[in-house]
């Protein structure tokens, strides 16, 4: 059995967010997706809108999702892959790509997945902020 990792935000859950989950699961057969925390969140920078009970559920809750887990703040990510035995680690490919070079995969394969192109939490929070209301249609999946 192939176990796939990826992990992230998950705020204000949109398309991008479920064609990686989608896409990750079709590269093994056990996906596993670790939900930042509101703390680790806003240690790496984000201030997440939907709080973290409410992110967790709603990833729990998608089909293509097997097993979810809290990534905390401390929580060393080599660890994490050696416990669960992780074979992969998925990201979307504008994931900060350091994490090859600080070597905290424990030297599992990493794959970066197609970005779903204009649509991101970035651009939601940025078109509420520019009171926009059309979110131009996302491409299908097999489009991007």
């Amino acid at each position: 059995m192939i176990k796939v990792l990826t992990n992230g935000v998950f705020d204000l859950f949109h398309i991008g967010h479920l064609n990686l989950l989608r896409n990750a699961k079709a590269l093994g057969d056990f996906l596993i997706v670790a939900v930042s925390t509101d703390e680790r969140a806003q240690i790496k920078g984000k201030k997440p809108i939907i709080p973290f009970e409410e992110r967790i559920d709603i990833v729990r809750s998608i089909k293509y999702v097997d097993m979810v887990v809290p990534i905390r703040p401390n929580d060393n990510r080599i660890d994490m892959v050696v416990k669960m035995g992780i074979d992969l680690i998925v990201y979307g490919d504008d994931y900060w790509r350091k994490e090859i070079e600080e070597n905290v995969t424990g030297g599992v394969p990493v794959i970066y997945l197609p970005y779903t192109m204009h649509r991101s939490t970035t651009e939601i929070r940025n078109m509420i902020k520019n009171e926009e209301s059309v979110y131009p249609k996302a491409p299908h999946s097999s489009e991007r």
